[in-house]
């Protein structure tokens, strides 16, 4: 069982990896019109506060070192995205960006690694605090896509809702939801089970709407939604 969770995990680094870089197309575009236009920082933020958490958990945590190594690297390719979302910014939304990256990407995780580390004195403790932490962050992340959907819903096109993001992300939630099974480890499970049922839906939804007709009213109207990433 030790050997099936390990190649699993493994399987699972190699998945999320391709998440993590999903976005590079997006800041290709970025550097090279020198201007993030209407993209949003936020959702690179949270994934940045989500795997900073998680790679803190896997260290504590007999036995997940397979999640801090993938989180880890998720910390260094959405420190990269972030920084230049800030180098690139417009100047009338760059404050805004930089104060949302002080208070999520450093005052909250000091407070909630500094916290669980006075408030507990036992080790597993400390693990079960930060990892329901984790848990509830990656829950509200996995929401995310919800406005794709209702937006493919509303115009009958599935050009807002990308394929293989949400492919990836279906096959994230599966593989990680399988690994924290062969764990017994219910913060993991949790939030990646969410994730697979999530992108079963998006992906039932993409092979319904896929060939229909948009409705070219709806779609004018509406905005693209900020692409979600998995922590």
């Amino acid at each position: 069982m030790a050997d099936l969770s390990f190649y699993v995990g493994v399987i699972g680094n190699v998945i999320s990896v391709l998440v993590f870089l999903s976005p590079v197309e997006t800041f290709w575009k970025i550097v090279k019109r020198r201007s993030t236009e209407e993209y949003e920082c936020l959702p690179y933020i949270c994934t940045l506060l989500g795997s900073s958490l998680w790679t803190y958990y896997g260290i504590v945590t007999p036995g997940e070192y397979l999640v801090s190594t993938v989180n880890g690297f998720g910390v260094l390719a959405e420190s990269i995205y972030v920084l230049i979302f800030l180098f690139f910014v417009p100047k009338p939304r760059f404050l805004k960006t930089i104060v949302l990256v002080l208070v999520l990407n450093v005052i909250f995780p000091v407070i909630a690694i500094g916290g669980t580390r006075i408030a507990f004195g036992d080790a597993k403790a400390r693990s079960n605090s930060i990892g329901f932490v984790c848990a509830t962050l990656n829950v509200i992340m996995y929401g995310s896509p919800l406005s794709a959907i209702k937006t493919v819903v509303t115009t009958r096109s599935v050009k807002y809702m990308p394929f293989w993001l949400s492919f990836f992300l279906f096959l994230n939630g599966a593989i990680w939801g399988f690994y924290a099974l062969l764990m017994h480890d219910i913060f993991l499970l949790v939030p990646n089970g969410m994730g697979f049922l999530l992108g079963t839906m998006q992906l039932l939804i993409y092979a319904f709407y896929r060939n229909a007709k948009p409705n070219l009213e709806d779609e004018e109207e509406t905005l693209v939604p900020s692409q979600p990433l998995l922590g």
